[in-house]
């Protein structure tokens, strides 16, 4: 049980940590057509040029350690979720080729909108994957039993829509801290925006999921949970409140801190509310689990590769650390 427990928090962290650094390059996507000319969208381009590689990095581990731990989760979703699930890596291929193809075409315009639909197309993606995730996959004898277009109610189309207002503020945040000037003004503003639309809608869907699972509140509203589940919406509320405070004092560092707060407590929330289920509403964590040994071999080989994977990525953001200049910008 224990070693269940342990994979299960280690994917968790691996998802976070995806869903935050490459949250913010697709919100930077989501915002390209905001910026007033090529020479802003340049610095914008330039500001996850260096770590792009390195945010996608967190997408394969996560993807490996759920096959070879979770076997059966990784069927159900990919069996129930294929459209979506697909749809998110197509818009993953789109914006990675557009933001090669940009630098070295004559036709940028075309390759801007192709950077922009790539990165809404993701986020959204992955938000109607999330939101089938929370309202349940029907499963029987641990096999996916729905149909192919059960992720499409309006629930996952609404969280789709958060997770585009997400991903705008965490990019609006980063822009904060990686430009000056006009840039950096407007993702003030544009920041101020967006955490906004994001307090709304976590709002939507705190009142709306006990309709579409039940379970979660009840888990929600039962000891032991119910003594300590009030501090992650206490927690997203501090994060929301310093988010507008730190926009207001034009503080730098302060608006992407916020956001990671409001993200914690959103998915700590969450999570509190679905454990120990791996897929709503039947199929729990131990059900899904692989054999020991398994886990056993793999937890030995994520212990040897993590410690390199974190490495390359904080030595990444060590290196390409500061702003980006709007006279130095266009990325190659």
């Amino acid at each position: 049980m224990f070693l269940i427990n342990l994979w299960m928090c280690l994917v968790g962290v691996v998802v976070i940590l995806y869903v935050i650094l490459d949250g913010f390059t697709l919100g930077v996507g989501i915002l390209f057509p905001f910026a007033k000319d090529e020479k802003q969208r340049d610095v914008m381009m330039d500001t996850i040029g260096p770590v792009w590689d390195a945010n996608q990095t967190w997408i394969v581990f996560g993807g490996g350690a759920l096959f070879a731990t979770f076997p059966k989760i990784y069927t159900v979703l990919f069996s129930a979720l294929y459209i979506p699930l697909f749809t998110f890596l197509f818009g993953l291929i789109f914006r990675g080729v557009a933001f090669e193809f940009r630098s070295k075409s004559s036709h940028t315009k075309a390759w801007n909108r192709a950077f922009f639909g790539g990165s809404i197309v993701a986020a959204f993606a992955q938000g109607l994957t999330l939101g089938a995730y929370i309202s349940g996959i029907k499963v029987v004898n641990g096999y996916f039993a729905g149909g192919a277009f059960d992720w499409l109610t309006p629930f996952n189309i609404m969280v789709g829509l958060a997770l585009i207002a997400g991903y705008a503020l965490l990019g609006a945040a980063y822009l904060i801290i990686k430009t000056t000037g006009e840039v950096q003004a407007r993702a003030y503003l544009q920041a101020k925006a967006s955490v906004w639309a994001v307090a709304a809608f976590m709002l939507i869907v705190s009142i709306w999921t006990p309709f579409v699972a039940p379970d979660i509140m009840k888990r929600w509203w039962s000891p032991p949970r119910a003594y300590f589940e009030w501090l992650f919406p206490l927690t997203g509320a501090i994060g929301f409140i310093m988010m507008l405070r730190s926009i207001k004092a034009k503080r730098e560092m302060m608006p992407f801190a916020s956001c990671l707060v409001m993200f914690f407590a959103a998915y700590l929330g969450l999570q509190s509310g679905i454990y120990p289920y791996a897929v709503l509403p039947d199929l729990t964590i131990f059900d899904a689990a692989s054999q020991r040994e398994t886990q056993i071999i793999t937890l030995i080989g994520a212990l040897c590769i993590l410690p390199f994977v974190l490495g390359y990525t904080i030595y990444s953001y060590w290196v390409f650390r500061g702003k980006v200049a709007e006279d130095e910008a266009g990325y190659h």
